[in-house]
């Protein structure tokens, strides 16, 4: 989606986790072939100070500096059809670092290209944003978006897919099967990945988005465009897995459905922005704590003119899952962004409200965020 995104110049795709269409990311081109022959690095990373209060614990208060995210950005291509990327990030406690993206990309047409390897299937916007290009400051839509946050090698999976658009650009389509062995890695059930009937499935997955104002047409997706488009796009997703939910006792299909929507419209002094996704989860009624249905909500407003180095955006984000097990869980978000260089550099300070069924966690938390 764009000029942030350098991966596939000759090709027109997007570096995944790249895609904001705002001032470029400063890659350093390794090498460069008229041929269109090159090998392009960067690097991503987000940390945070946090005091947070559980009430389940105590009334203590705990304040932690931590690094959320350090990702190593490598993309490249042999010619105009054929190119790849290939994304780091550290994982778990012990700071391994982790492929999450390992893609090959064959651009067939101007329209229509093919992914091939690791890489986030057809889903949410929120899932295809992540983090690094959502509203908020590094914002997980974890208890809303629950196969990202769950799923996959963070959201990803090993896979192929066919991307394309149509009419102008307008329609974005995505439809790929993939192994995802992992739909419940950090849910907390005791799912079984390695069965014979979960190993023996697929999981076929397909995304359509229409877009009214101005136009979407990269793969991985921007949560918000800080002000530099008129957007109005519609989107649905589907993720379908035969057996896909698995218990020492029993197994179950695996289903998710979403719809999402964003709008931001440029006014006199700023602009205005306002997303929401609903999901729904099904798992055969093996797994009733991830079986439900969920929304989110986010209002942003990014002011036009500059206060410094950068520009202020306020914004708030709710979301909520309620369980079939009668359990329920929300978060609340009010804060502001402060946008130096659009997903580049950015400061965040927010106030979050995480409330579970029987306690509540209350954070503050002063975030950093920097691409180069």
């Amino acid at each position: 989606m764009s000029n942030t995104a350098s991966i596939l110049r000759s090709s027109g795709l997007i570096l995944a986790l790249c895609t904001y269409t705002g001032s470029a990311l400063g890659e350093i081109t390794l090498t460069e072939s008229p041929e269109g022959k090159y090998i392009e690095v960067g690097v991503g990373m987000r940390g945070a100070f946090s005091s947070v209060q559980n009430s389940m614990i105590d009334t203590t208060t705990e304040n932690t500096f931590s690094l959320d995210s350090a990702r190593l950005y490598v993309s490249g291509a042999l010619n105009e059809n054929i190119s790849g990327i290939l994304n780091t990030e550290i994982s778990g406690p012990d700071n391994a670092v982790q492929v999450i993206d390992a893609a090959g990309i064959f651009q067939l047409s101007s329209t229509l290209s093919v992914w091939a390897g690791r890489f986030i299937s057809p889903g949410s916007r929120a899932n295809l944003a992540g983090p690094f290009y959502s509203l908020g400051g590094g914002y997980w839509q974890n208890i809303a978006a629950r196969y990202g946050w769950n799923g996959g090698v963070i959201g990803r999976d090993d896979g192929i897919a066919l991307i394309g658009t149509g009419f102008d650009e307008r329609l974005a389509f995505s439809f790929g099967v993939f192994d995802a062995e992992n739909i419940f890695k950090l849910s907390g059930v005791e799912a079984l990945s390695t069965s014979p009937e979960a190993a023996d499935a697929l999981m076929y997955s397909g995304r359509f988005q229409y877009s009214f104002w101005d136009k979407e047409p990269g793969y991985y997706a921007t949560g918000n465009y800080l002000g530099t488009r008129d957007i109005l796009t519609i989107g649905m997703a589907y993720r379908y897995k035969e057996d896909g939910a698995i218990s020492d006792q029993e197994a179950g299909n695996y289903s998710q459905l979403t719809v999402d929507f964003l709008l931001e419209k440029q006014l006199h002094n700023g602009t205005f922005s306002l997303e929401a996704a609903w999901f729904d989860y099904d798992t055969g009624g093996v797994f009733l704590s991830e079986e439900g249905s969920s929304y989110s909500i986010g209002l942003g407003y990014i002011f036009a003119g500059k206060t410094g180095w950068g520009q202020l955006q306020p914004f708030l984000l709710y979301q909520n899952f309620d369980a079939e097990n009668q359990l329920s869980e929300s978060r609340g978000d009010a804060g502001v962004n402060y946008i130096i260089d659009g997903y580049n550099a950015q400061l965040s300070a927010k106030y979050s409200k995480q409330t579970l069924s029987d306690h509540d966690v209350k954070s503050i938390s002063l975030s950093l965020q920097l691409q180069f």
